[in-house]
């Protein structure tokens, strides 16, 4: 299948060469050393989390450090990708590649795989966001439905009442069925981006899977007397702590109803330019102080990651002034948010997919 293709507007390229050469010459303007403490991120997190690991093990017979140290684990887990696995997937940590591969090699170790998570995010969810069939982040295969004009079937007509018992699941179906799936069957979104997975990474999931299950659960159990019950228990509130901390990240950037979800044409021809569709499919946050350009890793502005991915998000906020200008002054579309609304708004999705409603943005 030809992948898709999109919109030639002569005009709007030529808009993004120069809003292109305004952020170029923004960030020349910043101090080279702007981006030195993401090194140090780079180091500082993963012991962190693997700090609270060891500090959990040797306190074994006190259960409350244990769970709580293991909730901390969870919550770390999140940091580790927005501060550094993603940004070594789009090579902004180090000038050196394979300092950002060892980097993401992270990804593997905490339990998701960072193989098949980086062709996930450079050639599907980066090169057709909000693409139904295209997009990793909207493939439709479980109860909740996010693709606006697919038909709700079965529990998709509920989801907007029982998608809070779901989603704290997000990293289990991440870590345990998403990766097996991309890696061994060939329907998925996966296979038609990126092609034959080559046999070795298949076997080195595999690995690092059991790797991951052995440390965190049995370890403990065997080597450091803690229960079965407790070793069981603190992982898994570790992984739902993770994914309600992610999904409370992630949620608010692509999956609204203010957003496009542009169907292809029967040539696979998208409606929209690249730089039009980025802006149509993508939204920021209002919300922008020292805990989320800091901790949290800019999050708040991913209009300008779509845009300019090769920068890192330490840049942010200076290259999402020159968008919103740009956009004002050449009547572009510009979109954000609180936090809060974003949230609101992307349980409106939710309601609106399951009672098969016009889509928003046709009405």
């Amino acid at each position: 299948m030809n992948k898709p293709s999109y919109f030639k507007d002569k005009e709007e390229a030529r808009l993004f060469s120069e809003l292109r050469k305004k952020v170029n010459d923004r960030v020349a303007a910043i101090p080279e050393d702007r981006d030195a403490y993401i090194k140090v991120k780079a180091l500082l997190l993963p012991l962190v989390y693997f700090g609270l690991y060891f500090f959990a093990v040797i306190n074994g017979d006190k259960p409350a450090l244990y769970i709580g140290s293991f909730v901390l684990m969870g919550l770390t887990l999140v940091l580790i990708y927005l501060n550094l696995i993603h940004e070594a997937a789009h090579n902004n940590i180090f000038k050196n590649k394979k300092l950002n591969a060892a980097v993401l090699k992270i990804f593997d170790f905490i339990g998701a795989n960072s193989y098949i998570w980086k062709k996930r995010h450079i050639v599907s969810h980066h090169a057709y966001p909000n693409v139904d069939g295209w997009d990793t982040d909207i493939e439709q295969s479980g109860p909740i439905l996010i693709y606006p004009h697919v038909p709700a079937k079965g529990l998709q007509k509920y989801q907007h009442k029982f998608f809070f018992m779901v989603y704290p699941l997000y990293l289990f179906n991440w870590m345990f069925i998403r990766d097996f799936r991309d890696f061994f069957d060939s329907r998925r979104i996966i296979s038609k981006t990126q092609g034959t997975i080559p046999a070795s990474e298949k076997v080195k999931m595999v690995a690092y899977k059991l790797f991951y299950f052995f440390y965190q659960i049995l370890v403990p159990i065997l080597f450091f007397k803690v229960s079965v019950g407790l070793a069981l228990g603190a992982w898994f509130l570790q992984i739902i702590v993770a994914s309600i901390f992610a999904l409370f990240v992630l949620l608010p950037l692509h999956p609204l109803p203010d957003n496009a979800f542009p169907e292809l044409d029967e040539n696979n021809g998208l409606p929209f330019s690249w730089m039009r569709h980025q802006l149509e499919v993508t939204n920021d946050l209002t919300n922008n102080n020292w805990f989320i350009r800091h901790v949290l890793g800019n999050f708040n502005f991913h209009v300008a990651h779509h845009l300019f991915p090769n920068y890192s998000y330490v840049y942010y906020n200076e290259i999402t002034d020159e968008i919103r200008r740009f956009a004002d002054e050449h009547g572009l579309v510009y979109k954000q948010f609180p936090l809060f609304t974003a949230l609101g708004k992307h349980y409106d999705l939710l309601k609106q997919n399951a009672g098969n409603v016009l889509y928003i943005l046709e009405e």
